[in-house]
């Protein structure tokens, strides 16, 4: 969310931010609903003070004069009432209009349609050259029997699926070679957090309202979460955090949720697009400060990459474009692995910095220095989803079906080189 001040004082900036985003958003609109809230605010504000005078003035008063006021009053009360409950409907149509207002991309956000626009910035490793046409990983762990797709199907229904045997191994080990990364790394509060969680962390998060159809809700009203980004940022809603504990640096894991709604024909084969599947993520709180933000930025980027690079991932990275930017992000890259049986790059991660964008609806604050409430910057990227693995058992299968183990798992492997039937 963007302070309304900024909106009103910039609002040429914020309709380009809707258009280079491809948001349909009218920023005209939401101002004119301002206008009347602030007007109507001043309307109400005003009767309340007259209230307050008369009540003062019937202490003081006696017979003629004190029935004069009362009667007065009596219509001033009915008009404040009105007044009241018009506030509270253009408070409504207001709220609703500053969730959808987008944040302001980065300059250097390049132009773009669909994620077919995005720029690549960079490639690391070499893509593997066969003498032998490479299998999908869905085929190779299939006859590996590292996966039953069919019996998924029959139990969770569409996408569904049960991993198995040295899938289940190779998953584990992806799990802990990850968090045994990110120790070392060192300065990350480790957590396993929530995915069932409530509608105001899913706002905070800019998920709603702009992603809601691919949340699962329960008949309670809570909401099944597609990434541990939205429990770890409701970690600290509403509190105020010392300047001297930032950045905050999380390193969360969940279960995650997705109905992947509009997508039935895409990626069916496999387990590329599934609607339950298991997320490393690194989430960030920093100060207000843009240059910050961008530092952090691509730190947790780099993080990402030197482990691609440790598992010996092909990869690229890819600064994504307007129209593939969320709500809430001011700039997004996305790391890419060579999937060889479609001989094409993947996103395995997605590495985002939002201003305070997230934490104003949140209302997560810092006391600076000079004892001023700021509200702090966010920042999140995958540290490990699901798509590695994919990438890891094509990108290093052989020509007898086997796939080689990276060398970074073999020890959690307990010390096995080769997944063989």
């Amino acid at each position: 969310m963007l302070d309304i001040k900024f909106i009103r004082e910039q609002k040429e900036l914020v309709q380009m931010a809707a258009k280079k985003k491809r948001i349909n958003f009218d920023v005209e609109t939401l101002i004119a609903i301002d206008d009347k809230r602030r007007a109507l605010q001043t309307k109400v504000e005003e009767k309340r003070a007259e209230q307050n005078q008369a009540s003062q003035e019937i202490v003081r008063a006696t017979g003629p004069e004190k029935s004069q006021i009362l009667e007065k009053m009596k219509f001033v009360k009915e008009d404040l009432s009105k007044s009241e409950e018009e506030l509270k409907e253009v408070m409504k149509e207001w709220q609703a209009l500053m969730l959808q207002v987008p944040n302001v991309p980065d300059i250097s956000v390049p132009e773009g349609e669909s994620d077919a626009d995005n720029m690549e910035i960079r490639q690391w490793g070499e893509i593997p050259k066969f003498d032998f046409e490479p299998k999908s990983h869905s085929d190779l762990m299939l006859d590996l029997d590292m996966v039953d797709f069919e019996r998924g199907a029959k139990v969770a229904g569409f996408r569904g699926y049960f991993l198995k045997n040295a899938g289940v191994e190779l998953e584990f080990a992806l799990w802990n070679f990850v968090n045994d990364f990110f120790r070392k790394k060192g300065g990350f509060t480790t957590m396993m957090v929530p995915s069932l969680v409530r509608k105001e962390s899913l706002l905070g998060t800019g998920m709603i309202p702009q992603s809601e159809e691919d949340l699962y809700k329960t008949q309670d009203g809570e909401y099944l979460a597609g990434t541990a980004e939205v429990a770890t940022m409701g970690y600290y809603m509403n509190e105020t955090l010392d300047k001297k504990d930032l950045p905050k640096k999380f390193f969360s894991f969940s279960p995650c949720f997705r109905r992947e709604a509009g997508s039935h024909g895409k990626d069916v084969k496999g387990l590329i697009r599934v609607h339950e599947f298991y997320k490393f993520e690194q989430v960030l709180l920093c100060e207000a400060s843009h240059e910050e933000s961008v530092r952090l930025h691509e730190e947790i980027t780099l993080n990402s990459e030197e482990m691609m690079q440790a598992l010996g991932i092909p990869y690229r990275v890819v600064v994504n474009c307007g129209a593939d930017l969320g709500l809430g992000q001011v700039k997004k890259y996305d790391i890419e692995a060579w999937v060889p049986s479609e001989k094409t790059y993947r996103e395995t991660h997605s590495s985002s910095y939002f201003h305070d964008f997230q934490t104003r609806r949140l209302g997560i604050r810092y006391k600076d220095a000079d004892g001023k409430l700021k509200y702090a910057h966010s920042l999140n990227n995958t540290a490990l989803s699901g798509r590695p693995l994919i990438a890891i058992i094509e990108n290093f299968q052989q020509a007898d079906g086997s796939i080689k183990i990276p060398d970074a798992l073999v020890p959690y492997m307990g010390g096995k080189t080769r997944l063989t039937k």
